[in-house]
């Protein structure tokens, strides 16, 4: 199979990826996700399933997540990937890919975001932004959805978690909940569907943390291509027991996308035409359809619920307040700590106008004993000289 030559736009991809994926890149692929993850264990199957019976024969091939489901398109247009929206965005802006992508499906499928940490004083987004110049944020790894979730919230808050100043990457999310709940300054940031039995939940609440829900104004607000990334969902994030109600929490959620490349890349006619067909029978599918049934991602789907704008708004207002009360006190920490610094600078200085004195001292005692060396020196060359002269003494 041929590769497309990436377009000058794509030209910042580094050579070394475009080489690692045109190896075992092929047209007929369904680029999604994890092996163990829902988008290649029950998205995925299904949508082959349905091209199959429209005369498409594509196969799912498992990935580390948006990112690279998005390399493996720009490589060859006529692939399709899954990927988080917010995530999708994110990327291809960096890539300056987005007129080499197209958007194939935006359903109601949605993942949501999650932040989770032990700080008992760290309850909602606004008390997480305040503070983000201060915390640790530790990520699932570099590649993942969740990392392009974390990256994109940074790039539309530079006052939030834009000043966040660590940032690491664990291995995967799970060992990212445990480092983060290990200490008090410490706070991940996860995105996956909203189920309460999820080992992560679990975890988190073993662990001694807590959820943050990661929502407010400016979030809410972001657009692409005229269409909403984030939506403010109530999701249950444990599940309920005989002496208690399950728990839920108001969060964004990201919509799940199928993107493909945009038809122009597709050089041969016949290609382009094939690719093109493929884009309106994908584009045409039942939502419905494209869901295992009776699976338990149904089910989760179904207890998640989209708030109304007043009920959005009180949750806003909530977040928008933690802000500003925090607000003062992070202030003032930077202040004392510019004043800390101006005071160290001025102390330097007091330090070195003391020293002064020394140092002059110290430079002019240098100073005679090379001169008076330098003296010496001529002397016993003048008196070497004057005994040459006088020749050898005679007996």
């Amino acid at each position: 199979m041929r590769c497309l030559r990436p377009s000058r736009s794509l030209a910042v991809i580094p050579a070394a990826i475009i080489a690692g994926l045109a190896l075992p890149a092929a047209a007929s692929q369904i680029n999604s996700g994890p092996t163990s993850g829902p988008y290649q264990g029950s998205f995925c199957p299904v949508l082959s399933a349905q091209l199959k019976v429209a005369q498409f024969d594509f196969r799912c091939m498992p990935s580390a997540g948006t990112r690279e489901n998005i390399e493996r398109v720009l490589v060859d247009p006529r692939q399709l990937g899954y990927g988080q929206l917010d995530a999708f965005v994110q990327e291809s802006r960096q890539l300056k890919a987005e007129t080499a992508l197209t958007i194939v499906r935006q359903d109601d499928v949605r993942e949501c975001v999650f932040a989770v940490t032990r700080n008992k004083n760290i309850t909602n987004y606004g008390e997480l932004a305040a503070n983000a110049a201060r915390l640790r944020f530790i990520l699932p790894p570099a590649a993942s959805g969740s990392a392009g979730t974390f990256q994109f919230l940074r790039s539309i808050d530079a006052e939030g978690v834009g000043r966040a100043k660590s940032v690491t990457h664990a291995e995967s999310t799970e060992a990212a909940i445990r480092e983060a709940l290990s200490a008090d300054d410490t706070v991940s940031l996860f995105v996956q569907f909203a189920d309460p039995a999820s080992e992560r939940f679990a975890l988190v609440g073993k662990l001694g943390g807590h959820v943050v829900p990661v929502i407010d104004r400016t979030i809410l607000r972001q657009e692409a291509g005229g269409k909403k990334i984030y939506f403010a969902q109530e999701t249950p994030v444990e599940n309920a027991q005989w002496i208690k109600s399950a728990r839920k929490v108001v969060t964004v959620c990201t919509p799940l996308v199928i993107f493909t490349g945009h038809p122009d890349r597709v050089p041969a006619a016949q290609a382009k035409k094939d690719h093109e067909d493929l884009i309106r029978t994908v584009s045409a599918l039942n939502s419905t359809a494209l869901l295992p049934e009776e699976s338990l991602m149904q089910r989760l789907l179904k207890r998640t619920k989209e708030l109304s704008a007043g009920s959005t708004e009180k949750i806003l207002e909530v977040t928008e307040q933690a802000r500003e009360k925090a607000k003062p006190y992070t202030e003032k920490a930077l202040e004392t700590a510019k004043e800390a610094g101006e005071q160290a600078k001025q102390a330097a200085g007091r330090a070195a106008e003391a020293a002064k004195p020394y140092v002059d001292k110290s430079k002019e005692a240098a100073q005679k004993a090379y001169d008076d060396a330098l003296r010496i020196a001529k002397e016993l060359m003048d008196k070497s000289k004057t005994d040459t002269d006088a020749g050898p003494k005679k007996n």
